[in-house]
């Protein structure tokens, strides 16, 4: 068994959106967006680099530079695909996933459904091996202000003998 641990944090931007806000694969209604060269997808990218991490190799930003015009407005969930092709080409299943988005606003309740069937479907495990957790800033640091969202994620991989 491995474990892999992930992060990611993307500030918004200033001003009304300028594309949409996108968490978990799930476009999330609300009035500002993200700055980030992909969609700047915090959840995918902080699971991405748990998957990365769990499997020995660098982080997302070694395999998906933001310097690469190709990854710019990038679909983050293409980054989770690799990861999941990559882990299943050299033997491992995901057990499970856990992970906490961080954000003061927008209130995320109502989407994690939504985020933990996407997961699933693109790491090809039951929906019940996927926690997701939303929590607020409590009104303290960047995230309380507003001024960021952050996750964190952890997987679990174990063998998978053919």
């Amino acid at each position: 068994m491995r474990i892999g641990l992930g992060h990611d944090t993307h500030r918004f931007e200033e001003g009304p959106a300028r594309r949409p806000l996108i968490l978990g694969g799930v476009e999330i209604p609300y009035h500002r967006s993200l700055v980030g060269h992909s969609d700047a997808d915090v959840l995918f990218h902080a699971l991405t680099d748990a998957v990365l991490g769990a499997l020995g190799e660098g982080d997302i930003g070694e395999i998906f530079p933001d310097t690469a015009e190709e990854n710019r407005g990038r679909n983050s969930a293409e980054f989770l695909e690799y990861a999941a092709a990559l882990l299943s080409e050299r033997g491992w299943r995901i057990e499970n996933v856990d992970a906490v988005i961080f954000a003061q606003a927008p209130k995320l309740g109502p989407y994690k459904e939504q985020m933990k069937a996407r997961i699933a479907r693109i790491l090809n495990i039951p929906p019940d091996a996927v926690g997701v957790k939303a929590k607020t800033g409590e009104r303290v640091g960047f995230i309380g202000r507003e001024e960021a969202i952050s996750a964190e994620a952890v997987v679990l991989l174990e063998n998978n003998p053919k």
